[in-house]
């Protein structure tokens, strides 16, 4: 589920190879290149021809989170494609999502929902956003609800 798609991301090499450095008070900033161009193209395609999608609470969906600005959570691979819980609906057309990661980081805002696919999946729960449904492109499973409920709990703390 959470495979890093075409190849991966390539690695810090890559992430180098293709960022610009730029200095700023004595300390690198990296600006990775983003393809905004062909995001934009998918994006209207999605509008266009996608329909709204029945959701549910708990749900993890594979999701067209697209190519973002800055350190926004982009979707990976070449449909910039990323799993995401849904953690609240407000209409058919509008739910709030937590990006999900396979990367393990030993902070408050990566929250462990066990295995996905196999695989240890965390929820992102400082990159929680507003989609529309049109966005979900396939369900792959529900989250129990104890995990459920520490990962809502976790977010509310974040306010």
């Amino acid at each position: 589920m959470l495979q890093k798609q075409n190849g991966g991301f390539g690695g810090w090499r890559d992430f180098f190879r293709e960022g610009r450095k730029h200095l700023k008070h004595d300390k690198i900033i990296l600006i990775m290149k983003k393809d905004f161009d062909t995001w934009n193209t998918n994006k209207k395609r999605i509008h266009a021809e996608h329909e709204n999608k029945l959701y549910h609470k708990r749900e993890v969906w594979w999701c067209s989170l697209g190519v973002n600005v800055g350190f926004e959570q982009d979707g990976t691979g070449s449909g910039s494609e990323r799993p995401v819980l849904i953690i609240k609906g407000f209409s058919k057309q509008v739910c709030l999502v937590m990006p999900l990661t396979t990367s393990e980081k030993k902070n408050p805002y990566h929250v462990s929902l066990g295995k996905v696919d196999g695989r240890n999946a965390f929820a992102i729960i400082s990159q929680i956003r507003l989609i529309d449904t049109k966005r979900l492109i396939n369900k792959i499973g529900f989250v129990d609800h104890k995990i459920f409920e520490k990962i809502r709990k976790a977010a509310k703390d974040l306010l």
